[in-house]
């Protein structure tokens, strides 16, 4: 189901940034797994760890405070517990989703360049698409270097110079309204879709998103215009 919000010649731009988790990767479980147990582990009270599905999106250790209202440094803390279980997973806890590094070849094939463009730490990044075997299929990885100095919108302008993009020229397809805002902050336009299971189409719509999509032979259509 396509839902356009305003008119946009999306499959003529060639550069294509992408959200990681939710949007090419299927990392909810993962994280909703890792994170419920840090945070039970911390002492966070049962009834609050159902927020937990929240912490997908905003940046780490940002979304500990946002979200549970945790201290600066506690969430730090906690992170670092989060991170030192998260790294020590592999391929099976961030596997891309189906037909994703397909349609990444198809769009190299015509000549479109792709950068991740992530609120994630950079390591997580390059070891998650390592880990599945794509690192060739992107011609830029953009993460977060360190704590509290790299917000979405500093991901894309990142992405966006790797490539040697414009505003005129770019694309952001992400999962939730952080991307679709930070897309926005960076004068592009963000493709919100829905498979990751992370946001509603209301949220996405809400934030700005020029389109909404169910499935990813949806987003093939929009940006290869077939």
């Amino acid at each position: 189901m396509l839902t356009w919000t305003t008119p946009c010649t999306l499959s003529a731009r060639p550069h294509i940034l992408f959200d990681f988790d939710g949007t090419l990767a299927d990392t909810k479980p993962t994280i909703i797994k890792v994170a419920t147990k840090v945070l039970r582990d911390w002492g966070i009270p049962e009834e609050e760890l159902p927020r937990v599905e929240e912490l997908i999106g905003p940046p780490f250790p940002d979304a500990f405070t946002q979200v549970f209202g945790v201290s600066a440094e506690d969430a730090a803390e906690i992170t670092r517990r989060y991170r030192e279980i998260y790294f020590s997973l592999c391929r099976e806890a961030w596997p891309l989703f189906d037909g994703v590094d397909g349609l990444l070849a198809e769009l190299r094939d015509a000549g479109r360049k792709t950068a991740v463009a992530s609120s994630k730490i950079q390591s997580a990044i390059e070891k998650n698409v390592a880990d599945n075997e794509a690192t060739h299929l992107f011609d830029a990885m953009v993460g977060r270097q360190a704590p509290n100095v790299l917000t979405k919108a500093d991901a894309i302008a990142a992405a966006m110079e790797a490539l040697g993009a414009s505003p005129h020229d770019s694309i952001m397809v992400g999962d939730r309204y952080h991307d679709v805002e930070g897309a926005a902050e960076m004068g592009i336009p963000c493709i919100g879709v829905l498979w990751g299971d992370t946001a509603t189409r209301e949220e996405l719509v809400e934030a700005g998103a020029v389109v909404t999509l169910d499935t990813l032979e949806e987003l093939r259509a929009v940006l290869l215009g077939s």
